[in-house]
């Protein structure tokens, strides 16, 4: 990870852990954590969270343009990283298989699965009109937020 992504991606950490420090209700947590990666990254035009509700993605707090409501699961980027409880990180989703264009100006995305007590959550979900905007090193960044953001509801934090 170069030295400045690694220092933006702790400075990230910290002020996720002091935003969600103490508060208990997750919907307002998504909420503060999809207004912070959207502002705070480059070359990001959505950033937000996807409710695991039965076979399907419900939306849940995010920033950018209006998006897809429901998303089944194992369709697009973001079915397809609930449905097999992985991250995809992927260059142009133009090339992906079965892409639920929600917004005609996304071009790469990354999608980080949320599993509490083992079981599927949520989503996280970045987009970004740039070509191969993400990488390994966001990634593993972005796999800390998740991290954090699970381990509160571990402590009983959210409700």
């Amino acid at each position: 990870m170069s030295q400045n992504k690694i220092t933006h991606y702790n400075e990230l950490t910290q002020q996720i852990e002091s935003l969600i420090c103490g508060e208990t209700d997750y919907i307002a947590n998504m909420a503060n954590i999809s207004a912070l990666l959207y502002w705070h990254l480059k070359d990001v035009n959505w950033a937000g969270f996807y409710l695991a509700k039965g076979n399907e993605l419900v939306l849940g707090p995010f920033h950018g343009q209006p998006a897809c409501i429901r998303i089944p699961m194992g369709k697009g980027v973001c079915g397809t990283a609930a449905a097999e409880q992985k991250i995809q990180l992927v260059e142009d989703v133009h090339q992906f298989s079965g892409h639920i264009a929600c917004d005609a100006k996304s071009n790469s995305e990354i999608v980080l699965p949320i599993l509490i007590n083992g079981k599927l959550f949520a989503v996280l979900d970045i987009d970004s009109p740039k070509i191969a905007r993400f990488d390994s090193d966001d990634q593993q960044g972005l796999s800390k937020i998740v991290d954090i953001f699970q381990k509160s509801f571990e402590s009983g934090e959210n409700s």
